[in-house]
Formats: structure tokens, C-alpha cells, sequence
């Protein structure tokens, strides 16, 4: 039954996805597109973790509904890969944009890497997190970049970082005294994009230029693991559950433009 129902609410949300954005776009024949550049890929760390979660979200709901295990972790977990592939086809008939290789490379990443550890551990050790601060740059390109926090959050590349979150303790002998709640987080952001693959000129109100140096950013974090944290309270466990994708400002440095920086509250 709770296959029938993904597969309803699958072809439903595809169909709808079509009429809604894709129709308002000229069609053309299937074609590739080949947008591995971009954003220096932090578009494809997107997609990696989205695709980890729909993995996670369908692994959970099949195990809760009494599957097999092994078809649990298969059907659901690949899930996150199968949607999101399949917008990539449709975007292939799009003369808008194409299907995207390192897009279906990054789903199924995402999809291997909620799996793997399923069938390896029965539960996830290592989790993908997510963290935003605003940043300077969306001023400039509004459109592209979001005109306001709600549109910032899923647009602005520069102002996200994404978490490879690792619990040390789930690697232990399960005596042992480490805290079970911490993690060590390794990140990923990329900073001063204003273009996909280039930033377009600007001048400010002097006719001077303005130019924005485009970089990596490397992280290393502490973090908690909400979900390994003990209550009573089914409500504050689902909360928990909910919001885990969330990276906790915790201690962290930076790597970046041959340059270390230290912060109290990297996020």
C-alpha cells in the first residue's frame, strides 16, 4: 500500500511539475546539458543532499510499513534518485536548459550514500547537513540570486554550506564514554558567484568596477546529532528527527584563498 501511495503522489507531483513550470517553456528534442562549472558545483551538492533525504524520508516509511529490509532500503533509498532523475528527462525536452549529466551523477550519490549505509550499518553514521547566512552578493543579481531571505535560502549559493556530518561514537564500542551526541563536521561553500559559470560586470554609483573574487570554502566543524540526544518527549523527538539536516553553530575553521580563519559559531 505504501508503495501504491509513492507511486500515486510520484506521478502526481511529475504531472503537476509539467503543467505548472514546464509549459510555460518551449519543448525541443531530448538533449544534454552540460552544466558541470556552475556555481564552482555547489548546485550539485543541492542535489546530493536532497536526494540523501528523499532516500532517507522512503527508507524510514517502508521500513515503518513492515517491508523487507533489503527492499526497504532499495526502493526507498533510491527514490530520491528516481525523482529527481526524472525531472532531468524533462528538462532534457526543455530548450530552457537539457538533461544534465553531473546533476544525475549527484542524485544518485546521494541516493548510494543514504543506501550504503543502510545495508552496511542499518543506520546512518555519516548525514549531510545544511546551513545558510545571508550574503552580500544577492543585491547585485536579484533575480538570479533571490530578493528576499525565503527566496535566498534555496537561490544563494554564496550564502550556503553543506556538512558531511560524521558521529564518531556509532564507530565505537557502544561502552564507551565519547559523547554519543557529537559530531565532526566536514563543509563545503563556495563564495562571491553572481553568475553561474562568470560574474557579469558591474559599477557602483562612481563608474568604478566592481569585482568579485569567486572561491572555495573548506570547513571543519563540531556539531551536534540531535537525534542521539536522550527525552521523553515523543514531540521534541520528532522535532529532532525533523530539523536534523540543520548544521548547529559550533566551533569551525575555514580553508580558503591559502588562508585559515578560526570562528566561535561557524554555521
Amino acid at each position: 500500500m505504501i508503495l501504491g501511495t509513492e507511486s500515486i503522489l510520484y506521478g502526481g507531483s511529475i504531472v503537476g511539475l509539467n503543467e505548472l513550470w514546464y509549459k510555460d517553456y518551449p519543448r525541443s528534442s531530448f538533449h544534454f546539458f552540460n552544466d558541470n562549472e556552475e556555481w564552482l558545483q555547489m548546485d550539485k551538492a543541492g542535489h546530493v543532499i536532497t536526494s540523501y533525504y528523499i532516500g532517507r524520508g522512503g527508507v524510514g516509511l517502508l521500513k515503518w510499513s513492515g517491508a523487507e529490509r533489503k527492499k526497504a532500503i532499495w526502493y526507498g533509498g533510491m527514490l530520491g534518485s528516481v525523482y529527481q532523475s526524472t525531472i532531468e528527462i524533462l528538462d532534457g525536452y526543455s530548450s530552457e536548459w537539457g538533461f544534465s549529466v553531473g546533476d544525475f551523477a549527484a542524485n544518485t550519490i546521494g541516493s548510494f550514500l543514504c543506501v550504503g549505509q543502510e545495508l552496511a550499518w542499518n543506520e546512518q553514521r555519516i548525514v549531510l547537513k545544511y546551513s545558510f547566512q545571508q550574503s552580500e552578493y544577492s543585491k547585485y543579481r536579484p533575480n538570479i540570486l533571490g530578493k528576499d531571505l525565503q527566496e535566498n535560502v534555496l537561490k544563494d549559493y554564496n550564502g550556503q554550506t553543506y556538512w558531511l556530518s560524521v558521529n564518531p561514537f556509532s564507530f565505537m564500542n557502544k561502552g564507551s564514554k565519547f559523547p554519543k551526541w557529537l559530531n565532526f563536521d566536514f563543509g563545503y561553500g563556495a563564495n562571491g558567484m553572481t553568475g553561474g559559470n562568470f560574474n557579469p560586470s558591474y559599477f557602483d554609483s562612481n563608474g568604478i568596477q566592481v569585482y568579485h573574487e569567486r572561491y572555495r570554502q573548506y570547513y571543519l566543524s563540531l556539531d551536534v546529532d540531535l537525534t542521539h540526544i536522550k527525552t521523553k518527549s515523543a514531540f521534541l523527538r520528532t522535532l529532532f528527527y525533523a530539523i536534523g539536516f540543520i548544521k548547529i553553530p559550533s566551533p569551525a575553521i575555514e580553508f580558503s584563498n591559502g588562508k585559515v580563519k578560526g570562528s566561535l559559531l561557524g554555521f
